[in-house]
């Protein structure tokens, strides 16, 4: 049962494009107890039908530049290659550190937007 709330909970996210798999790997590596490798390796599996979901979507309401997508996806596959052999050969314990200063610096990213719209 915990799975499939973590799955719909992260899946919300996913379809409003605020990274869900973000959300993913913190949930099964904190709640779930999974090691860090293998939440981010299932999130890569969880990403396709999600990802698959959330086009149709916004194509369907023409919310994507096309040229721009394939630009970028060029680009993110290369990223991804390389960021995977960097995970790989990465101890669990300096991902997990890596991982919190991502979210550390999304958090401190928002907080700061929301503080410089609200001002403005």
């Amino acid at each position: 049962m915990l799975e499939i709330l973590i799955g719909a909970f992260s899946g919300i996210f996913s379809g409003i494009g605020m990274g869900g798999g973000t959300i993913l790997i913190f949930l099964l590596s904190t709640i779930v107890g999974i090691e860090q490798h293998i939440a981010q390796a299932t999130n890569l599996i969880y990403f396709i039908p999600t990802a698959i979901s959330a086009v149709l979507v916004n194509y369907k309401n023409k919310n994507i530049d096309i040229k721009l997508a394939f630009t970028i996806s060029f680009w993110g596959i290369i990223g991804a290659i390389i960021g995977s052999i960097i995970s790989v050969n990465t101890y669990v314990n300096t991902l997990k550190k890596y991982f919190g200063i991502f979210l550390l610096i999304i958090a401190v990213n928002e907080i700061y937007m929301l503080l410089k719209n609200k001002k403005g």
